[in-house]
């Protein structure tokens, strides 16, 4: 289900990017199918435990590098190797870098991690910062599935200033610059909005992200 007029490329805030459809419908497909096979045991998706004890409503994997609340690891709960981190995922991040900030930029970028987050209907995410990285490299996120509402704020407090953006299947956005360590979230997921065509339920959304960190798992594909 898209918009009713086409949306335009927008700098949201500085350096930070929305480019609507930039993934067609094919690129679209494919993203999926690898997620869904990222979402396979060993090391796939599951449920976050925060350190006060709540669960995350999101469920995630994540490849290169495992998340973890403040921190970054290599193996999950029970000893399982995170998932590698694909270089056709890697590529996919430059070109995006490359479509945010110009063609040096994206072949500067080298990142080596990803996260992917589903919402079902009720899940939702808070406004946070993504500082546990080892460095201030540009993040790039890719919306496939449900269109969201993504709240964009500034980079001092959870508050107000903040931009909601709505961001459809095949979205790019990419904030770094001056808006790398904005506060985000995302309070409201539109069930039922996503591309028939699609077959998808839900919302997933792909971080791509550099590290810092040293070298992570990797296999080439």
């Amino acid at each position: 289900m898209g918009s009713l007029f086409p949306q335009e490329r927008r700098e949201v805030a500085p350096g930070a990017v929305h480019v609507p459809g930039w993934l067609d419908e094919g690129a679209q497909a494919r993203l999926l199918a690898a997620c869904r096979e990222w979402a396979r045991p060993p090391a796939g998706l599951e449920t976050i435990v925060l350190p006060s004890g709540g669960v995350m409503s999101v469920r995630s994997v994540s490849l290169g590098w495992l998340w973890r609340p403040r921190r970054y690891v290599r193996v999950t709960r029970d000893g399982t190797p995170v998932k590698a981190f694909p270089d056709w995922l890697g590529d996919i991040g430059r070109r995006a870098v490359a479509e945010a900030y110009g063609p040096a930029s994206g072949e500067a970028y080298r990142p080596d991690m990803a996260l992917v987050n589903f919402y079902d209907d009720r899940a939702r995410m808070g406004l946070h910062q993504d500082r546990y990285e080892s460095g201030d490299d540009p993040v790039v996120s890719l919306s496939l599935g449900d269109t969201c509402v993504f709240r964009f704020g500034n980079t001092e407090t959870r508050g107000r200033p903040w931009t909601d953006v709505e961001l459809e299947s095949g979205d790019l956005f990419v904030f770094g610059g001056p808006a790398r360590f904005a506060y985000h979230g995302v309070p409201k997921v539109l069930v039922g909005t996503a591309p028939a065509q699609l077959g998808l339920r839900g919302r997933l959304n792909v971080t791509i992200r550099v590290s810092g960190l040293g070298s992570p798992v990797r296999r080439p594909e």
